[in-house]
Parts: C-alpha cells; sequence; structure tokens
C-alpha cells in the first residue's frame, strides 16, 4: 500500500504549467513544509519541505486557491523517478502525487478568538432556539 497523509504550509505559490495538445491538463507543483513532532539535537523547530504534484482538476484548484504560507491537508502517493539534467548528471526525484488537498484552517487564521459567534450560537455550529417558538418552527 502506498498512502501518505501530510499536514503542513506552502513555502511558495504554486508552480502550474499545462500539457501539450487537444486536453490540456493543469499540473501543479508546491512544496509543503511539514513540522517534525520530535525534535531530538536542539530546541529549534524543524521541518521537512516535501514536494507535491497535482493533475487535472486538483492543479486547477491549487493554482487558483494556493498561496505562500496556506496550511494544507494533503493525502495522496508517493512517486519515485529519474532524468538527466543538462549536464548530463541522473537526478533522482521523490514526489507525493496528490489525490486530495484541502484548506487546513480558516482564510482567518489561528490568530482570531473564536469568540465571534453570533449571539445565541454555540461553539457546534448549531444556533440555540429559545424555548416557546416551537409553534413559528415550519417544520414540526
Amino acid at each position: 500500500m502506498n498512502k501518505v497523509i501530510l499536514m503542513g504550509r506552502l513555502t511558495k505559490d504554486p508552480e502550474v504549467r499545462y500539457s501539450q495538445g487537444d486536453n490540456a491538463m493543469a499540473i501543479a507543483r508546491y512544496t509543503i513544509a511539514v513540522d517534525r513532532r520530535f525534535n531530538r539535537n536542539s530546541d529549534e523547530a524543524t521541518a521537512d519541505f516535501i514536494g507535491c504534484v497535482a493533475f487535472g482538476k486538483a492543479g486547477e484548484f491549487a493554482e487558483k486557491y494556493f498561496r505562500k504560507g496556506t496550511k494544507v491537508a494533503i493525502t495522496g502517493r508517493i512517486q519515485t523517478g529519474s532524468y538527466t539534467n543538462k549536464e548530463g548528471v541522473k537526478v533522482y526525484t521523490t514526489d507525493v502525487v496528490i489525490e486530495d488537498q484541502e484548506f487546513a484552517e480558516s482564510k482567518k487564521g489561528n490568530d482570531e478568538p473564536e469568540s465571534d459567534h453570533p449571539s445565541g450560537s454555540i461553539g457546534d455550529g448549531f444556533m440555540n432556539i429559545p424555548d416557546g417558538v416551537d409553534e413559528e418552527l415550519p417544520f414540526n
């Protein structure tokens, strides 16, 4: 089984190219910085920088909505490959091919307090209905 689940922040805006031919397909490449859970040698936070590639509609989505610093959660599979560069040296690659990608935080970010719910609502996303209004609701 080859399944990867990652959460991190984009290190820069996605680089998007389109394939040649009648049915051009978006190919978006981006790198996410994924914090390491444990830090053995120092007190500094460390991260792994993981290359990702999204094809088709996923590539178009990344091009339209993802920007540097965006926190994303992705699932996909690891794919390795190789090519020969201009100097004639064989270069080996490892990328995560995206199967699913989504935002991992709201646009506001984590700096906003969570107490900005409309009056009468609670943190679960549902509004409190005062007692005695049952007869006014259309779905009784």
